[in-house]
């Protein structure tokens, strides 16, 4: 299991165009907020101090809840090219255990997820310090680090339940520019959820990645929502809160910390399940 995966991991860094493609999601929404949305959000609260720091935090944790989903799709467009080559066969008929095989391909796709979200934090927070706001206190990195942990685990085994299904790469590669160009949408950042009907609203606060997104912004905003919001009543950070897509409601109900958690190890029980149901279906 662990040469497959290293196998993998090699294939995937090799190819650039996979890497590129893999991010090409995160380069979108940071070129818009970079040119267009930036502007548009820090105007819609520009009486509120420190606004640029704030919405930077709020950008950025989006970006790290997005990586984590792309890149793991393409890290599992691995497996559907060794379906197209036929070197899955192979593996199947070798002495290797097919969960090791599949292990292979699960282990190599988080640890790309992995390293590729970590990378983007680290980015993130470059970005903000060079933009005028402050570096996270060393404990909400870690707690950062944690929300990745989760998160990746919970795209990988969603991918893979997805990508268990292709068996040509023209399938994939579409798949992966739709799910890379939603993705940005169904975690609240190219609009806020605030400002979409009720039933997209719905929509999003379902989506399993989104979930991830509202535990990193918790943990990235809280300095600068303290900041920007100093003397101002409770209500109206509520507002905000629940319009940026920083805690969601289910009507009279608030999700909490353990909620989000409940919903991303649960998804990843479920679609791992799922999806290794379907690869043992196949062979």
């Amino acid at each position: 299991m662990l040469n497959l995966a290293q196998r993998n991991l090699k294939i995937f860094f090799r190819q650039k165009s996979a890497v590129f493609f893999s991010l090409l999601g995160v380069f979108v929404i940071i070129g818009l907020y970079v040119v267009f949305l930036g502007d548009v959000w820090a105007e819609n609260f520009k009486d509120l101090p420190e606004i640029n720091a704030l919405m930077n935090n709020w950008i950025m944790a989006g970006i790290i809840s997005v990586t984590a989903i792309t890149t793991t799709m393409g890290a599992f467009g691995i497996m559907v090219e060794d379906k197209v080559q036929k070197n899955s066969k192979d593996f199947y008929a070798s002495p290797i255990k097919r969960s090791k095989i599949v292990g292979g391909y699960v282990l190599s796709a988080y640890l790309i997820g992995l390293l590729m979200s970590i990378l983007a934090f680290i980015l993130g927070e470059a970005y903000i310090v060079f933009s005028g706001g402050e570096l996270l206190p060393v404990l909400a990195m870690l707690k950062v680090i944690g929300i990745i942990l989760l998160s990746v685990m919970m795209s990988s085994s969603l991918v893979f339940f997805i990508v268990s299904f292709f068996s040509s790469t023209s399938a994939f590669t579409t798949a992966s520019t739709i799910i890379g160009t939603l993705v940005g949408f169904l975690t609240g950042i190219y609009l806020p959820i605030g400002s979409l009907p009720d039933g997209v609203q719905w929509a999003i606060k379902l989506f399993p990645v989104s979930h991830a997104g509202a535990l990193v912004r918790q943990v990235m905003m809280e300095n600068p929502m303290a900041t920007s919001f100093a003397g101002i009543p409770d209500s109206y950070i509520t507002d905000f809160q629940s319009m940026m897509g920083v805690t969601y409601t289910y009507g009279t109900f608030t999700a909490t910390t353990t909620t989000h958690i409940l919903v991303l190890v649960g998804t990843t029980i479920l679609f791992l399940g799922l999806a290794l149901f379907n690869v043992s279906r196949k062979h």
